[in-house]
């Protein structure tokens, strides 16, 4: 007996958008692929075909796409399961009609499979076919990869503008159930605008960021502002959850070289990738851009094989003791934790790494200090007291690791906007009993 051609298998399991979503059943868990890798024709369908479900939840992490499924008219047939909120899924958070699960990024494939969180359902999306058969997931490789190595059903938008991005990155045609053929632009995330405050805290991280390091960014103004300042370094490397437009400058620029990486020597690691189709052309078919799924990337023990680890990320509120809150602003579940306490406890563990949390000292244009005596009511701990090293403001740099509590309290006032100090020092003098 012959054996069947890739080529045959794969033209028995095209089906339309529609077609495929019938394949889902009133009850299923589905995990859709993540941030801009989001199957949208698929999405779009399963949401056309509302009345075949009942009580179908849907998980995934960022959402860039218009998350329909969360409308108050369709809770009877779809029930969000959030595991990072964001723009289009907070507000059916905060009124009841989703759920939110607090996570590490790291754990979100073990939750997989070890069935904390089966999977019924996977919809992904991934890049046309090579000659053997293979295709890439492309932007978004994180959870999305494993939720489809561990589903009952793997639902696949192949599209041919999606890139084909190497290392551990590819599922073949035999492992999908159902193929949907598209040809969409991938979801792009346009640059932030970077202000004054942004170059300021961008320029302090950078005092902090060695030659050979190897940096882990995360998204916004924030960590873009800090690549205009690194222009005059030499051999940076990256590992990290993700990577935008900006790094791509500085690899041309011949800064990023990733040549004094103690892991994965010449290559770039990354997991997602958000960006526009500049970032999304350098790395179609880039050998020196890996992908890799979240429980290796993220790993903290893997993190901390490269030498001179530095995690850069952002928050909502630090207390006086050093206490992050990053995900949520009081009650309210405003994003998660992602990677953030990944990434702070790799780069701790890592010979000569630090971890940096940077933003503006104030919020609301300047009403009110991100610096505060205690986190919000109702607000979450993202990181530990314990975990941070740096707090980067416009105003400097506070280094809290060894640090008493006096000590650090009085080092994260020096670095808060100089309107809200006398409050903050009052506060100070009142928990130590000493004059500041």
């Amino acid at each position: 007996m012959s054996k069947i051609s890739w080529e045959d298998l794969y033209k028995s399991k095209v089906v339309t958008a529609d077609e495929a979503v019938k394949k889902i059943k009133s009850g299923d868990r589905v995990v859709t692929g993540h941030a801009c890798g989001e199957p949208k024709e698929i999405i779009d369908a399963m949401v056309r075909n509302k009345d075949f479900y009942e009580n179908v939840e849907i998980v995934h992490m960022v959402s860039m796409g218009k998350s329909e499924y969360c409308k108050p008219e369709l809770a009877s047939n779809f029930r969000h399961n959030s595991i990072f909120a964001g723009a289009t899924t907070r507000q059916a958070i905060l009124d009841g009609r989703a759920d939110f699960t607090p996570c590490f990024f790291s754990e979100v494939p073990k939750m997989f499979k070890e069935g904390t969180l089966p999977v019924d359902v996977a919809l992904v999306q991934l890049s046309i076919p090579d000659e053997h058969g293979y295709c890439s997931f492309g932007v978004s490789n994180d959870y999305t990869k494993p939720a489809a190595e561990l589903a009952k059903i793997v639902i696949a938008e192949l599209n041919d503008k999606m890139p084909r991005t190497s290392g551990d990155s590819f599922i073949h045609v035999s492992e999908i159930d159902y193929i949907v053929e598209t040809s969409n632009e991938i979801i792009e995330l346009m640059p932030p605008k970077i202000g004054e405050i942004e170059k300021a805290i961008g320029e302090n991280c950078a005092k902090l960021i060695e030659d050979g390091s190897t940096l882990q960014l995360g998204i916004g103004a924030i960590p873009d502002a800090v690549l205009l300042f690194l222009k005059g370094k030499k051999d940076l490397g990256i590992h990290s959850e993700m990577i935008s437009d900006g790094v791509v400058e500085l690899i041309e620029a011949g800064v990023i070289t990733n040549k004094a990486k103690t892991l994965h020597c010449g290559k770039s690691v990354v997991t997602f990738l958000m960006g526009t189709k500049r970032l999304y052309d350098y790395v179609n078919g880039n050998p020196s851009v890996e992908m890799y799924p979240v429980d290796y990337v993220n790993n903290p023990c893997v993190i901390a094989e490269n030498y001179k680890m530095v995690s850069i990320n952002s928050c909502i509120q630090v207390d006086l003791m050093g206490q992050v809150a990053a995900d949520t602003i009081g009650l309210k579940q405003f994003s998660g934790v992602g990677g953030q306490v990944d990434f702070v406890r790799g780069a701790a563990m890592a010979k000569g790494g630090k971890s940096i949390i940077a933003m503006p000292s104030t919020a609301s244009k300047g009403k009110v200090s991100r610096i505060v005596p205690i986190l919000d009511e109702g607000a979450t701990v993202t990181t530990s007291r314990n975990d941070i090293h740096y707090i980067v403001t416009e105003f400097g740099i506070a280094q809290l690791k060894g640090k008493t509590l006096k000590e650090r309290a009085r080092a994260l006032i020096n670095v808060a906007h100089p309107d809200f100090r006398d409050t903050l020092i009052e506060e100070w003098e009142k928990r130590f009993k000493v004059k500041f």
